[in-house]
């Protein structure tokens, strides 16, 4: 197994000592937690805007796949943009703690860089070799990183219900929400 393969498939896992040592090292303050729930519901949300485009295809955890290559709703601004809401909803969950500040964020960022590039050549050297010079075409025009203002897609892929998407975004919802009440009981409890 490759540090890729391996990334992508424990990429579900991989916070979870980061979450841990969030938790044992809280120091929330009232404005920490406002402002860090407001960030990860905003990686929340942007994370079920592209759920309902991609469907439940982003949840696998063996091997990268697509049966279709969606480049509409966020997929129109941003080639991933599932990483920027799991990047938002981590950094709203680290600030909600505020853990040995800024040293935490700094080992996030580091790790969450390294992690998160190996998993975008995974998918984008499999995206390239199933669909071509569609995907081609796709990667000229939309930004791996750093989104466009207007949508490239071309509107031919039709969302998904949401409360389907709520469905297939189950498992990290659950867990967002266990750990904001893990760092709401430790602040309360200190």
């Amino acid at each position: 197994m490759t540090v890729r393969d391996f990334f992508f498939k424990y990429r579900s896992y991989t916070p979870i000592p980061l979450i841990i040592a969030a938790l044992v090292l809280a120091r929330t303050t009232p404005a920490s937690f406002a402002a860090g729930l407001l960030i990860a519901l905003i990686g929340e949300s942007i994370r079920l805007w592209s759920v309902r485009y991609a469907g439940s295809a982003t949840r696998t955890t063996g091997e990268v796949g697509a049966d279709v290559l969606v480049t509409d709703g966020p997929y129109g601004h941003l080639r991933n943009p599932l990483y920027p809401g799991n990047f938002l909803l981590s950094s709203g969950i680290l600030i909600m703690a505020w853990p040995w500040m800024p040293w935490l964020m700094v080992i996030f960022l580091l790790l969450f860089y390294v992690q998160y590039r190996a998993i975008i050549s995974l998918e984008e050297e499999f995206l390239r070799n199933k669909f071509g010079a569609q995907y081609g075409e796709y990667e000229e025009n939309v930004p791996s990183v750093f989104p466009r203002l207007t949508s490239w897609g071309r509107g031919e892929r039709v969302p998904t219900t949401l409360k389907k998407a709520l469905r297939t975004e189950r498992n990290s919802l659950q867990s967002f929400t266990a750990v904001t009440i893990l760092i709401l009981l430790r602040w309360l409890v200190r």
